[in-house]
């Protein structure tokens, strides 16, 4: 933890945005991570805002960008100078791309970075790059096949169609043996189906504002190891959604991030996805923290009887009642007739908890809601905080 202060100061220094957002912290005193929870947080929804405010990146940059890329919002996300600047050349190397290797890259190249991510990891590895970017799948085959490209780059639902289009023009494309896939769920029946085509297929976790986060690895004997490895170049924190506060060791929560990237140096950015620390060291013998992957989204935000509910009042409560170490609210009902339930486990349950408790729900949501009292350890390990289980339709 001895570079944080450091970074820190730097981000304050160097990036007018973060010099406003932790204007009352003195960087010399962030020297654990107990001390980093208690910095703000800065959301990925809060992006547009801040990016509006002070054009085009929220003065959240310390250098000036080489690129630019556009997600819907909008948002802007930056690029800087030097190689491998996503950090994605690790990632492929675990998932067994090599120098020398031939590979064409499916991520789009057109206002999303997705593309130049994996392109400039590949380069850096010493890979010949075929930009294919998305779509004339029967060119892409062909490309395969006349090229013998050995390894893809994409989303696992483009390559599925790559091998379905080859079976059907009868192309052999047999010299493709890898594939490192993201930006999209990778059911596992897919997974098993490819590797029946003789690809290995690993996947890393990232996005537009922080690169690589976490990727799978190959085992020796060509079986993907457990979990997702988080990149060295990061500093983990799985938080309790709709707050900023670290959850225990293996409970779901939201992904929380600060970046040591000199060009973007985010600081606790919450990226709005949920998942978990695995515990134990990789099998591959890879030692950084691991975890479990992709495990949904952790705005769980819901309108019951014409108002929003938020994780972030949920949690409100339960900072009004400490005996509660975990609750959930469940909102059920149909055709306008709303009912909320928050389930709570609680340590210790003095009389009148549960009645106080009611009154609380109220004084935060403005809405009528009961409260059970459930056993410790009897919530699921999901990260949900609201769980909305109303029909529609």
């Amino acid at each position: 933890m001895a570079v944080l202060p450091k970074h820190i100061a730097y981000a304050k220094k160097r990036a007018p945005g973060f010099a406003k957002i932790l204007a009352a912290i003195n960087p010399s005193r962030i020297t654990s991570r107990k001390a980093l929870a208690t910095l703000p947080i800065t959301r990925k929804s809060d992006l547009a805002v801040l990016q509006k405010a002070l054009p085009p990146l929220g003065g959240l940059n310390a250098t000036p960008p080489a690129k630019l890329f556009i997600s819907p919002g909008p948002i802007y996300d930056p690029e800087g100078r030097g190689s491998d600047w996503w950090r994605t050349a690790r990632g492929l190397f675990a998932g067994g791309f090599r120098g020398g290797d031939v590979v064409i890259d499916t991520f789009a190249y057109h206002f999303t970075p997705a593309g130049s991510m994996l392109e400039s990891g590949a380069l850096a590895l010493g890979c010949t790059v075929v930009p294919a970017g998305t779509g004339q799948t029967e060119m892409q085959v062909a490309a395969i096949q006349n090229l013998r490209i050995g390894g893809y780059m994409g989303t696992p639902s483009f390559l599925k169609v790559i091998v379905e289009k080859a079976f059907e023009m009868k192309a052999d494309i047999s010299c493709l043996k890898k594939a490192q896939v993201g930006a999209e769920y990778l059911p596992p029946l897919l997974r098993t189906a490819l590797n029946e085509h003789g690809i290995a297929v690993t996947q890393m976790y990232g996005s537009a504002d922080l690169g690589l986060i976490a990727y799978e690895s190959l085992l020796p004997d060509g079986q993907v190891s457990p979990g997702m490895i988080l990149d060295e170049g990061l500093l983990l924190e799985i938080v309790r959604p709709g707050t900023g506060d670290p959850v225990e060791q293996g409970e779901v929560g939201e992904v929380v991030i600060t970046s040591f990237n000199k060009d973007y140096p985010l600081i606790r950015f919450a990226t709005g996805d949920l998942s978990a620390v695995l515990p134990g060291v990789s099998p591959c013998g890879r030692t950084n923290v691991r975890i479990k992957g992709w495990m949904g989204r952790a705005d769980q935000s819901t309108k019951v009887r014409a108002m929003f509910v938020t994780p972030g009042q949920v949690s409100e409560i339960l900072r009004r009642h400490r005996e509660v170490t975990k609750a959930r609210l469940v909102v059920e009902g149909d055709g306008g007739n709303d009912r909320m339930t928050l389930k709570c486990e609680a340590k210790e349950r003095p009389a009148g908890l549960a009645e106080a408790m009611v009154a609380t729900i109220r004084d935060v949501t403005k809405l009528r809601g009961e409260v059970e009292l459930v056993a410790p350890g009897s919530l699921p390990n999901d990260g949900k905080v609201i769980e909305d289980l109303r029909k529609y339709g």
